[in-house]
């Protein structure tokens, strides 16, 4: 079979939006689509098409596709533009290979590449991925990429000054990315611009019900979003903005406020990319009030266990609950160790552990039982980010865009600290005593004997 015959087949099958965007050959194109419309399916038979032709005029090309992460990354390749490649009948070989980053780790990169010396990249998205070729590229669910405004700074310059095309495609993923920016913005006045709905895509002949998928889906904001293209900033967040306002409060986060009331710590732990943080909490009345958010980047495990030591030592911590996934292991041992196992307990993250835990810490925001800082801007974006979303088998799992504040770090100590307050009573022991800020103020424990008692806790939940 031909080339010709092939492509006009490929494109025979097609609905007429996606002949729409692979007909347009603007150099600098986005496309704002629709859940299950097969916008990265398109994109890579463009890629496919373009490669092809290259080979035909016995010249070269090259393409990287940039994807949210190596899974994604793999599928477009796989499931996209090797069908393609297959379809025409074309020849290409399959690599793959170590892309190492700037803070020496690496992702893997999978590479097409045809006879005449036409190629394709694929790589999950990163500042130094994208840095790293003069190519056309195509941006596959820009909304999703973590640093999607640093990927762009550091892409962009590369694209336009060497005269190659670019392709951004994706579903809406709220306000607060380069996508949003791009689709609104009068920096690409002069784009060609595709916006495809729900709607739009089953008029031109996507075999869809409507209804049934909005019922299946049973969230009208994510519908909203991710269906009719609409901008929900707090479509898929599980703390909003207007949650995290209710339990801003001027006199949270000040250590010196500190009652001498009981306390539990939560613990995310975190070692070269991620943040750790130990979040305090006091219980005064029936309210959880944050007395403190200790907060390192890259800081030796011998440095976080003597941060949690010092809150042990100023702090009467009933409980504490840390993060035990994966280098966590260590530290939780060590800490039950110095501090005791009936204070200090493991939490293993899982979907389901999550799950529980993000409920909790939600429940402790809404019935207003938790105060935080207020105005403190790292500390909100870092709550807000964090995203239910449903993943490939329709279970709830949670994600963050990891950016230079973190990857929900702070938002994971609150709801282990939370959690910390929930479980059942406990005895705190006579050598157990805080040295640190003096009570009073906000407390109920005002007794200086009292303080050095041991005494037993009902929770509050």
């Amino acid at each position: 079979m031909s080339s010709m015959g092939s492509a006009a087949e490929a494109r025979a099958i097609l609905y007429p939006y996606q002949r729409r965007w692979i007909d347009d050959q603007s150099r600098f194109k986005i496309g704002m689509f629709s859940r299950q419309t097969g916008k990265t399916y398109t994109s890579t038979l463009e890629i496919a098409e373009d490669m092809v032709k290259a080979e035909v005029e016995k010249r070269r090309v090259r393409w990287v596709i940039l994807s949210r992460g190596e899974r994604q990354a793999r599928e477009a390749m796989e499931e996209g533009l090797k069908v393609h490649l297959r379809a025409y009948g074309a020849a290409f070989e399959s690599l793959e290979s170590d892309f190492h980053l700037a803070d020496a780790t690496s992702c893997k990169s999978l590479e097409v590449v045809m006879a005449h010396g036409s190629r394709v990249t694929a790589l999950p998205a990163n500042p130094d991925t994208a840095r790293g070729f003069s190519a056309n590229v195509f941006l596959d669910e820009f909304a999703f990429h973590a640093d999607s405004r640093k990927i762009w700074a550091a892409l962009f310059p590369v694209v336009s000054r060497n005269g190659l095309k670019l392709r951004v495609v994706s579903t809406p993923n709220g306000k607060g990315n380069k996508f949003y920016d791009l689709m609104t913005s009068a920096e690409t006045a002069g784009w060609s611009k595709h916006v495809v709905d729900i709607y739009q895509a089953v008029a031109d002949g996507l075999p869809r019900d409507v209804e049934a998928l909005r019922a299946a889906l049973n969230d009208p904001d994510a519908w909203a979003q991710e269906y009719e293209l609409q901008w929900l900033d707090e479509a898929s967040a599980w703390l909003s903005y207007d949650l995290i306002n209710t339990v801003e409060h001027e006199r949270a986060g000040i250590a010196q406020n500190y009652a001498g009331g009981p306390c539990y710590v939560g613990v995310d732990i975190g070692r070269r990319h991620d943040l750790f943080v130990i979040w305090v909490l006091e219980e005064v009345g029936d309210v959880l009030w944050t007395r403190e958010i200790i907060t390192r980047r890259g800081a030796s495990f011998a440095e976080q266990d003597s941060l949690l030591d010092d809150v042990f030592r100023r702090y009467r911590v009933l409980r504490c609950c840390m993060d035990q996934t994966g280098m966590g292991e260590k530290p939780v041992e060590d800490a039950r160790r110095r501090h005791g196992s009936g204070r200090v307990e493991g939490v293993l993250f899982t979907s389901s552990s999550k799950l529980a835990l993000a409920t909790v810490g939600k429940q402790a925001f809404e019935d207003r039982r938790l105060r935080i800082p207020q105005g403190d801007e790292a500390l909100r974006s870092d709550l807000h980010k964090l995203q239910k979303v449903a993943s490939p088998t329709g279970a709830p799992r949670f994600v963050a865009d990891s950016d230079s504040g973190g990857h929900a770090d702070r938002a994971w100590a609150c709801f282990l600290a939370v959690n910390a307050a929930t479980g059942p009573a406990v005895v705190l022991p006579d050598h157990a005593v805080p040295s640190g800020p003096a009570r009073g103020g906000l407390g109920r424990f005002t007794d200086p004997d009292a303080a050095f008692m041991p005494y037993t806790y009902r929770r509050m939940f």
